[in-house]
């Protein structure tokens, strides 16, 4: 009864403490902005950890956050190796190669209207392509390492990449390329000192977008096979340990890695793109 009870206050005063915030001058200020959500997941993890506790549920369907935390405490070495392993080698390199390749892709597809028509609806249709089902075969041809996850995540980020830097590349205003043809600017000045800039909006639209699937994408692909070591086969091993504890541990490095990363692109974008009506607070 004493856990549900501390479930209720939690939930009660995260939403008293977050309401005065967001209603006051300090919840518009980036302090402000960062307490709240962190507030919430507070409120959230004490909620779980009463209902868990107060009803007596099985550690084996769902852990509290306090033994997930416990199992962070015993096994962090292993949780850096398997991060380091499918974040580090895996997610990011895939991610790095998708992503500037998408980019030249989309500068060929945008100085050849053949490529336009025959590249980009091939496109769509590999982007529809199931990650189970793109992912063994991957793991055929490039092997069980690191190297299998970096080509399923090229495959995920490629295209959405892809597409919104052609949509970019597209966002100048014809009145703005009449003048550089004026000035007797060749394409590639006019790509670098014009179009790319005005792009960079829809370009960061598609990192961001590819930010959330690398990750996503090599810890799938390593259910079909991989070394002993990485975040999608610790969590497939768990299953069958019916260790959940470990499970939820590896879930949350996912769900940190990825939100910072997301985070970190969309630092750099309001870096590159502080000229965007987007960008103004």
């Amino acid at each position: 009864m004493m856990w549900l009870v501390l479930a209720g206050l939690a939930w009660a005063g995260g939403w008293w403490i977050n309401a005065r915030i967001a209603g006051s001058a300090a919840g518009r200020s980036h302090a402000g902005q960062l307490a709240v959500p962190v507030i919430f997941g507070l409120a959230v993890l004490l909620i779980w950890e009463g209902i868990v506790r107060g009803i007596g549920v099985s550690p084996v369907l769902l852990p509290p956050p306090s033994a997930v935390l416990a199992r962070f405490g015993e096994s962090a070495g292993l949780l850096w190796q398997d991060f380091a392993q499918t974040a580090l080698k895996g997610a990011l390199s895939g991610y790095l190669i998708g992503c500037a390749a998408a980019v030249l892709t989309a500068i060929a597809i945008d100085r050849s209207p053949f490529l336009q028509r025959g590249l980009l609806p091939v496109g769509n249709f590999v982007a529809a392509l199931p990650i189970v089902g793109t992912a063994p075969i991957m793991v055929m041809w490039f092997g069980f390492d690191w190297q299998s996850k970096a080509a399923v995540v090229v495959i995920m980020v490629f295209f959405p990449v892809l597409v919104n830097t052609v949509a970019g590349l597209k966002a100048s205003d014809a009145m703005q390329r009449d003048l550089m043809a004026t000035w007797s600017a060749s394409y590639w000045q006019s790509l670098f000192k014009l179009r790319l800039p005005a792009a960079m909006p829809f370009i960061f639209n598609g990192l961001k977008i590819g930010s959330t699937l690398a990750l996503i994408g090599a810890i799938v692909a390593e259910f079909f096979g991989s070394p002993t070591v990485g975040m999608g086969f610790r969590i497939n091993a768990s299953i069958g340990q019916l260790a959940l504890d470990m499970i939820w541990a590896e879930i949350a490095v996912a769900a940190v890695a990825g939100s910072a990363f997301y985070g970190l692109v969309a630092l750099i974008e309001r870096r590159v793109t502080f000229w965007h009506p987007s960008q103004r607070v």
